[in-house]
């Protein structure tokens, strides 16, 4: 290195500060401490998007009804009146009844459907790849067509359904599948199973993926038949996940204001009414926007709970399995 170079770099080497014990070149501690709050700063920075969006959606939303709830119609505080009147309703308790027997009738049978054509389509045949595809059909396509769908073909006087069922003399008379007070909350029970059964399946063929071939190779050794590596091996290694699936059913069952709405308003005579349905009749239909929040208010404290109870035995099971 030329002299004048050498000079030059020995003039521009920073000359170490003397801090009692320790020497810090210049620069040195203002360049650490930014890099240290640069890191810290990094996570936060990276979700306030997220909480803006939460504070914007969710807690304004949130605070906005339960402020309403506690109101009337004229803005004064009445308290926990409108949440007593929701209670002591007649069309409340028939409501919740409704979407307790929609949600649990639906999930035991989009479970066993679901868990049944997943377990199938996981079997190597002709056609496979078609086969997964068509299934998928009915949960891909929007809600509301599937409702008019099948509202057309339960029409009492022109639906494909009864034309096949008087034509096979199952019935003797065209069966009003969606005006008789008995059949119109099975009805749609059918309709909504039809419609989430296939996110069963897609997501317990997926879980199978996971399940070493080796266990079932074992199971064939020992002369196992199809049905008992069901049992024995492929259900309780879905264990888990039908549990996560199940969770997300109910959260869907209860919100499933689509299908019903679509093919009845609730009706008969309140007859296929759900919760879902009644919060969104009495505020915008109703205009009664203080008893529609308090009912909201407390479906989504029960909700809560009832998800927080789901998610903790989950967990709990999965600790000790």
């Amino acid at each position: 290195m030329p002299v004048n170079a050498r000079e030059q770099s020995q003039q521009l080497t920073p000359v170490p500060i003397s801090l009692g014990k320790q020497s810090v070149a210049p620069g040195a501690y203002a360049r650490a401490k930014k890099r240290t709050l640069l890191h810290l700063d990094k996570p936060l920075f990276f979700i306030l998007p997220a909480i803006a969006l939460l504070a914007t959606f969710i807690v304004y939303p949130l605070i906005s009804t339960i402020q309403l709830s506690l109101t009337d119609s004229s803005g004064a505080w009445i308290g926990a009146e409108n949440y007593i009147q929701i209670v002591e309703s007649e069309r409340t308790a028939r409501a919740t009844l409704n979407t307790i027997y929609f949600v649990i009738a639906s999930i035991i049978f989009q479970l066993i459907l679901g868990t049944a054509a997943g377990i199938l389509l996981n079997e190597r045949f002709k056609g496979q790849a078609i086969v997964r595809t068509l299934t998928l059909i009915p949960w891909i396509i929007p809600g509301i067509v599937g409702a008019m769908t099948w509202a057309w073909m339960f029409h009492t006087d022109y639906g494909v359904i009864n034309s096949i069922l008087l034509s096979a003399g199952i019935v003797d008379e065209p069966v009003r599948w969606l005006t008789n007070p008995n059949v119109v909350l099975p009805a749609l029970t059918v309709v909504n199973v039809w419609k989430m059964f296939p996110f069963v399946a897609i997501m317990v063929l997926a879980g199978l993926q996971a399940i070493p071939q080796s266990l079932y190779e074992a199971a064939r050794v020992d002369g196992a038949t199809f049905w008992e590596e069901v049992r024995y091996i492929t259900l309780p290694q879905l264990r888990t996940i039908l549990m996560s699936i199940s969770l997300l059913l109910i959260i869907a069952g209860v919100n499933s204001i689509t299908i019903i709405y679509a093919m009845t308003r609730g009706g008969p005579a309140d007859r296929s009414l759900i919760t879902s349905i009644q919060i969104f009749v009495e505020a915008f239909q109703y205009f009664n926007f203080n008893q529609a929040s308090a009912l909201s208010i407390m479906f989504f404290a029960i909700s809560t709970v009832f998800i927080a109870t789901h998610i903790w035995v989950d967990r709990r099971r999965a600790r000790e399995g």
